[in-house]
């Protein structure tokens, strides 16, 4: 029935104890048993964001999170969000640049239902051109008025578009107005066949289950489903200190702000953690260095932090500042520019590791508070370190960290050269 009749792995480590799987299709199964409340979160993650989508046909990725809730050979359109919601539980889908998830959240005796309609919206979504064509105009819709025509909404997709000029993560998960209109239905069902796979896919269930009856209900729903052909995205070389790049855009904003970005490696590399923390001590808290220069010591900008947006392959250590209405941004990034520079003269403090590791331990701790946490949680170690144990380890590499490693990345990373800045300032001059 499986090919393995006993778990791959059992970890029984701090309070998250799991057992994994994997169907014979290629479908890794993770299977978290707490009975606190009677309630069950299936998450299910496929391994595709827009990193793997192609030049001239961006936002496949986006769209199909979209398209997933459109019915399937035994669904109905929108029917997926009735059942769920009349058995008393939410649900939603979200996308990266690296993987799209959809969850449901609901009482643990209506599991086979969640269960139901995952594996037939995997096997068997209504692809068809009525279907494409709504969600198409509705993501087309949602990015004009998320990104298009807010404030400051196209900040994510520029410093992504400068930082990765031809490379994987070029372009954001929204993708172009463009690309959208001239994408065909076949296009979209080649996307669904390759990437919408039991081989591509994690399903972790987090909640009130016994991990054997609940393992027997993803076999009956998901084990017949064929997966397609494995494949392997050659992704290019991510190249550091390629040259700074410096933009205005002059946007519908009443006060400028500046956007510095820092490219840095994938989130499973080893200096990841020391950036980690070097960004929480740059600008996590009103505390922070990029705080007490820009805001308190100098009151150039109302608002100074970082943060890092971290994908697979690479990802942005970015640095967002608002200024106030007359704010020059010119000497808001001066302002910026000089803190990382004293950065360098005056190194980290044994104090300032400190609270950036307890800073990070508490937002490790409160992302495992609820099923859900727990089962992204799962789902995310396995998918993009393929340790899924890592969830009762990875506070460990934090621990580790010294003075020495955190500058040794700052030097490396938080240079000129390698960073993108953008000055947002308002097109009518006001």
């Amino acid at each position: 029935m499986y090919n393995n009749s006993k778990p791959i792995i059992t970890r029984n480590i701090s309070d998250i104890k799991f057992e994994e799987y994997d169907l014979d299709n290629g479908l890794h199964v993770i299977l978290h048993e707490d009975k606190t409340n009677p309630i069950v979160t299936i998450d299910l993650w496929y391994h595709v964001g827009s990193k793997n989508e192609a030049r001239g046909k961006t936002g496949f990725a986006h769209l199909f999170e979209h398209m997933m809730f459109q019915g399937s050979e035994n669904v109905k359109k929108t029917e997926h969000f009735k059942y769920i919601q009349k058995a008393g539980g939410y649900l939603n889908g979200s996308t990266s640049q690296d993987r799209t998830n959809y969850y449901e959240s609901l009482p643990s005796n209506q599991l086979e239902l969640a269960l139901w309609l995952e594996s037939d919206r995997m096997g068997s979504l209504d692809v068809n051109q009525e279907n494409f064509d709504n969600q198409r105009d509705v993501v087309i819709e949602e990015k004009n008025q998320r990104n298009d025509n807010v404030p400051y909404g196209t900040k994510w997709s520029n410093l992504f578009k400068y930082s990765f000029k031809n490379e994987p993560y070029e372009w954001v998960p929204i993708g172009s107005i463009e690309d959208l209109n001239n994408a065909t239905l076949e296009d979209a069902k080649k996307f669904y066949a390759k990437y919408y796979s039991p081989s591509n896919a994690v399903v972790t269930i987090s909640g009130d289950i016994s991990c054997d009856s609940a393992l027997e209900k993803v076999h009956k729903y998901f084990g017949s489903i064929k997966s397609n052909i494995k494949f392997k995205d050659n992704f290019g070389e991510i190249k550091f200190n390629t040259g700074e790049v410096k933009e205005k855009v002059y946007d519908a904003v009443k006060i400028p702000g500046v956007f510095i970005a820092f490219k840095i490696p994938g989130l499973t590399e080893n200096e990841t953690p020391a950036l980690e923390l070097l960004t929480s001590i740059l600008g996590s808290s009103r505390s922070s260095r990029l705080y007490s220069n820009v805001v308190y010591d100098r009151k150039l900008s109302k608002s100074a932090n970082s943060f890092m947006w971290d994908n697979e392959l690479g990802g942005l250590l970015i640095i967002s500042c608002l200024g106030f209405v007359n704010s020059n941004p010119d000497e808001i990034e001066k302002g910026v520019t000089e803190t990382i520079e004293n950065l360098m003269i005056k190194p980290v403090t044994d104090f300032e590791i400190e609270k950036s590791k307890n800073y990070l331990e508490t937002l490790i701790t409160d992302s495992l508070q609820t099923n859900l946490g727990k089962a992204e949680n799962l789902s995310y170690y396995r998918t993009y370190f393929k340790d899924t144990g890592l969830i009762n380890t990875n506070y460990e590499k934090y621990s580790k960290i010294t003075a020495e490693e955190i500058m040794r990345t700052a030097t490396k990373y938080l240079v000129n050269d390698n960073r993108v800045v953008l000055h947002y300032i308002s097109k009518n001059g006001n």
